[in-house]
């Protein structure tokens, strides 16, 4: 019997279901026929962030920033570089605190960047502050194999 995955849409924020077995780098919607993974963080206001971690059966790695922020702005190649390594097994999202500040609340980010790593809904782990690619691909893995 097979299994599937559910994974969201990052052009049309559409759940998907996948075989788990069938290789997820070339899926491609079944709505929008855009391909289910770009090596590129997803840009997200507060309901696809929500839609993303809510419906995803693979972790989503949030990347908080705002664009005054230097050390954001530092980062977000780095962030950029990590999506190519990370995914399709995690999803990467940017989340900009300034258009989701009731969102950022309920976060308790208390600080930019933040990163936040989630599965089946619910946060496993956080890092605050900037990091190189290298830093975020072995934070992030050693967080998905914890959980």
């Amino acid at each position: 019997m097979s299994t599937t995955r559910q994974i969201v849409c990052g052009s049309c924020g559409r759940i998907n279901r996948l075989p788990a077995e069938r290789a997820a780098q070339a899926a491609r919607c079944g709505a929008c026929h855009q391909p289910m993974f770009s090596g590129h963080p997803i840009e997200v206001d507060e309901e696809a962030f929500g839609r993303h971690v809510a419906n995803s059966d693979i972790p989503v790695l949030a990347d908080v920033w705002a664009p005054w922020c230097g050390p954001c702005r530092a980062m977000a190649p780095m962030f950029e570089r990590a999506a190519q390594q990370l995914e399709p097994n995690v999803r990467l999202l940017k989340l900009n605190s300034d258009n989701a500040p009731e969102l950022s609340s309920r976060l308790n980010i208390s600080g930019i960047p933040t990163l936040l790593l989630m599965r089946g809904g619910r946060e496993i782990a956080r890092h605050s502050g900037a990091m190189d690619a290298r830093s975020i691909v072995a934070w992030t893995e050693a967080g998905v194999t914890r959980s």
